[in-house]
């Protein structure tokens, strides 16, 4: 008998008894018989963990479902828009505190300070905001946010596990809509009132990477995971592309007082897509009214049914997992790299490149308008190569961080030498930043990949590593860069960038697994096996 693909757990009858073998949350059982015309018969059987029944599975049945669209479609729609969602409320204070802050001239004792040309869009005339917030304020106002959301991620997860995916995520991302929306109302010349509605921003957010993590768990076979995490984790991408422009255009508007509009339209957003997102979206395929029995079948086979009461976290084996750590470590890494230049790039084309608001949010997205092409093409390309057989799990893990780690690593190297040349900038970020686009075939699944039924748990302690950087990278850079918006500066801001790219994506490579652990499983269902021994014993199923 071959062995078992990575992504199953398979019960082998070797001489009639069976063999447990433990590479997945399905249990699928093989007996071997004797047949008349082909000399053996073999009998799948289906065994979910925690269920005593046994299901009679037959082999040349259609894996995937025929039809073109199903629930977990559906899932990844709103799961994509949800996440955009998530990132339109995130960054777009990192157009909008351009517009905000009243510009400052940059005076000649420094050499080493791009010229203003008759190329740049921003000659250096606007006024600017009416808040007089320096680079060190301007830092906490941006990294605050992140002090919040490191607090709820591991709650988010355990809280998905307990109350479902489906409530925790929805509730996450409708509540950070009405703190966006009076957003505005907050700010005041003393800007503590604003951070606090921040903080809480972040909080609230802070549980939906978990909660949509342990969904994706519940709904996505492995041989499709790498494609539907792609789709929906890109939202990231997308939500940036759109809210960037449309925040540097607003921002420099009478829509609504101009910046404050930045705030309205995408807390607006975030509540209409609450709607859709509680009439349409279910926990589990088990409890979807309007799924097909085909596809809730493929789904059940592939990912297991998921216990109605969660187990109990195995602690001391997630401390001491390797692979956990593999996760966490790229993840921070990996936010530091990206953080960095989520809030801060607006402010380097302004004060180093001098784009103007317009031409700032429009630059600004482009980077990552060609991450979301990147990593969409990406992980479909992985999909057909994992589909085919030609690659395994751990080599897309892998290959992938290599590519989306790496690749920005060298891009920030590159962009010490740009010097004042804003065109070969913007080329050399749209490498950079584009090529990241393979993480969501890296690492993002990686906590899906190792425990399943602890996604959310995982996804929360990693994200909560993770966090970090968000509160900081931007404090740090602006130690860096305070009364010093010089090239040197942020020399030294991409260099440090680098240097972390380097050191995270390469411990990820080399201690990460694809395959489930055997924590993964409760204590009470390793009894399993031996249910199976005495099945095979008696001859009966």
């Amino acid at each position: 008998m071959s062995a078992a693909p990575d992504d199953n757990r398979r019960v082998s009858f070797d001489d009639h008894q069976p063999k447990l073998i433990n590479t997945s949350t399905n249990v699928l059982a093989q007996h071997d018989e004797k047949d008349e015309n082909n000399g053996h018969k073999d009998d799948f059987y289906e065994v979910q963990p925690g269920v005593s029944s046994i299901n009679l599975v037959d082999p040349a049945e259609p894996e995937v479902p025929k039809e073109l669209w199903g629930g977990r479609h559906t899932l990844a729609l709103l799961g994509f828009l949800g996440i955009a969602v998530v990132y339109a409320m995130r960054v777009n204070l990192s157009v909008a505190i351009v517009a905000m802050v009243k510009s400052k001239s940059n005076d000649s004792i420094h050499t080493e300070v791009c010229p203003v040309t008759d190329n740049s869009t921003d000659t250096g005339d606007e006024g600017g905001g009416e808040y007089d917030w320096d680079e060190g304020t301007q830092g906490l106002i941006l990294g605050c946010f992140f002090y919040g959301y490191w607090v709820t991620n591991l709650i988010g997860g355990r809280a998905a596990e307990y109350f479902g995916g489906k409530l925790v995520f929805g509730v996450g991302i409708v509540a950070t809509a009405v703190l966006t929306v009076i957003s505005p109302v907050s700010v005041q010349d003393d800007p503590g009132f604003f951070i606090a509605i921040r903080v809480l921003e972040g909080a609230t957010e802070g549980v939906t990477f978990p909660a949509m993590s342990y969904i994706l768990a519940s709904w996505m076979p492995p041989l499709e995971r790498s494609k539907f995490s792609t789709l929906v984790y890109s939202g990231v991408q997308f939500g940036t592309i759109v809210t960037m422009p449309i925040s540097g255009w607003l921002c420099d508007s009478d829509f609504l007082g101009g910046w404050p509009s930045v705030f309205y339209l995408f807390g607006g957003l975030g509540i209409i897509w609450g709607v859709a997102w509680f009439l349409l979206i279910h926990d589990d395929p088990q409890k979807h009214p309007r799924i097909s029995q085909a596809e809730k079948d493929y789904i059940l086979k592939h990912c297991g049914a998921k216990s109605e009461k969660p187990v109990a976290i195995p602690w001391r084996e997630m401390v001491v997992s390797l692979p956990v750590w593999a996760a966490a470590i790229m993840h921070f890494g990996n936010n530091w790299g990206f953080y960095t230049l989520l809030t801060e790039l607006p402010t380097y084309l302004k004060n180093i490149q001098h784009f103007d608001m317009k031409s700032n949010g429009v630059f600004s997205a482009l980077p990552y308008l060609v991450m979301w092409i990147f990593s969409i093409i990406y992980g479909m390309v992985i999909d057909q190569l994992l589909n085919r057989g030609k690659v395994s799990n751990i080599f897309v893990r892998r290959m992938s961080m290599a590519i989306g780690a790496y690749g920005p690593m060298l891009g920030l190297v590159v962009m010490c030498f740009v010097d004042c040349d804003s065109t070969l900038a913007m080329v050399v970020l749209c490498f950079a930043v584009g090529l990241n686009g393979a993480i969501y075939c890296g690492y993002m699944c990686s906590s899906q990949d190792l425990a399943p039924n602890f996604a959310g748990t995982i996804m929360g302690i990693t994200n909560t590593l993770a966090t970090i950087p968000g509160f900081a990278a931007p404090a740090v850079i602006g130690a860096i860069t305070k009364d010093n918006q010089t090239l040197p500066a942020w020399r030294a801001v991409f260099l440090l960038s680098s240097v972390v790219y380097l050191i995270t994506a390469t411990f990820y490579i080399v201690f990460i697994k694809a395959d489930v652990q055997s924590w993964n499983e409760p204590k009470d269902n390793k009894n399993t096996e031996h249910e199976m021994k005495s099945i095979g014993k008696s001859g009966k199923m």
